[in-house]
């Protein structure tokens, strides 16, 4: 047997490790509901595919290793279909912050946002349900934020961002997923169709005061920042996440981990306005968005440097301290005299 022939059969075999890799989790996340099922499922692919890589690698089985492959591509081909024939729902027994789908409706410059989350919390799973409606004036839309939330050190947060209105109205969107009652977060089954993708959309008194006042386990650092941009783009912006908010309550979409996460839906939806920033590995790595934006000028720093930026932009104990109040979005931007403190998780946020 040649180096040639070694080296494909090689690269062969590695070709189906990753797709019954990719298969077995496919089943263990998105499989029918009953272990029993899964189970018999991941015994099947792990049946032919061990059979399959035997006759690649046994001599004696050569001979069949062609309709081996054949097998396992059926096999595969299969599952595929299964895959991606998966649909996505509005109609499951939603957990109580993603029940209420928001949504608007546009009349020429005025803007109806319903379903406006803005929870009353005691404790971060312990709340009174509450939304409202409000109409905005697309004349009176003054800027937009970007505020990331950082939790497990610099490289990893969730980023979302707030939209400014004239006499300190904010709407927030947090692109997020949209969890069952009992279901929690992984990360993992994030690739799999295992979450719909849902557009928080909110009073910063529940989005931002959540993160700051309630979240403890572990506790949450958020930074708010204002972005360059000028009035059309903004304008643009908010109209494309209204559209998407809307066309979700329609069309209901999965979720992605790496696809369709809130930082790379939120560049696809600033791709509406003209040169938009290029992709870029700090979109994926999302605790690096806010350094990104002030490398490529798209932050007002007011001369500021990255690190005295990041150290006005903490905001924790002016939510904490502003707690309910109406003008609460006001006075977590009032910068005071001396930089807040960070904690720690703050601090590891600095590059």
């Amino acid at each position: 047997m040649t180096v040639i022939e070694n080296l494909g059969r090689g690269l062969l075999a590695l070709l189906l490790l990753l797709c019954a890799a990719w298969g077995a989790m496919a089943f263990w996340f998105a499989g029918p509901a009953p272990a029993s099922q899964r189970y018999a499922l991941l015994a099947v692919l792990c049946l032919v595919t061990l059979l399959t890589l035997t006759a690649q690698l046994l001599p004696a089985w050569h001979r069949l290793r062609w309709w081996a492959v054949a097998g396992f591509g059926l096999l595969f081909a299969a599952q595929l279909y299964w895959y991606v024939n998966l649909q996505p729902s509005n109609d499951r027994d939603w957990r109580p912050e993603v029940a209420v789908l928001p949504f608007a409706t546009v009349d020429g410059n005025f803007v109806t946002v319903h379903n406006i989350r803005n929870f009353d919390y005691r404790s971060e799973h312990d709340f009174t349900p509450a939304h409202y409606e409000r109409r905005f004036d697309l004349n009176k839309l003054e800027g937009v934020d970007v505020v990331s939330t950082y939790w497990m050190g610099p490289h990893i947060a969730h980023v979302f961002l707030s939209f400014a209105f004239a006499d300190d109205q904010h709407l927030a969107f947090s692109i997020e997923t949209r969890t069952e009652k009992g279901e929690g977060y992984s990360t993992l089954k994030g690739f799999f169709r295992q979450y719909e993708l849902f557009y928080v959309v909110a009073d910063e008194r529940d989005v931002i005061r959540l993160r700051t006042n309630y979240r403890k386990d572990p506790p949450e650092d958020v930074f708010v920042y204002r972005v360059k941009a000028s009035p059309e783009g903004v304008r643009r912006l908010f109209l494309e996440y209204i559209r998407q908010m809307n066309e979700l309550k329609e069309t209901p979409a999965f979720y992605n981990s790496l696809t369709t996460n809130c930082t790379t839906n939120m560049w696809v939806n600033a791709r509406i306005n003209p040169n938009t920033l290029p992709f870029n590995w700090k979109v994926l790595a999302s605790g690096h968005v806010p350094e990104y934006l002030y490398e490529q000028d798209r932050l007002v720093t007011d001369g500021l440097s990255l690190e005295e930026l990041q150290a006005r932009a903490h905001v924790n104990r002016r939510a904490q301290a502003a707690d309910t109040a109406a003008d609460f979005s006001r006075r977590i931007r009032i910068a005071e005299a001396k930089s807040e403190p960070t904690s720690a998780a703050s601090s590891a946020a600095k590059p």
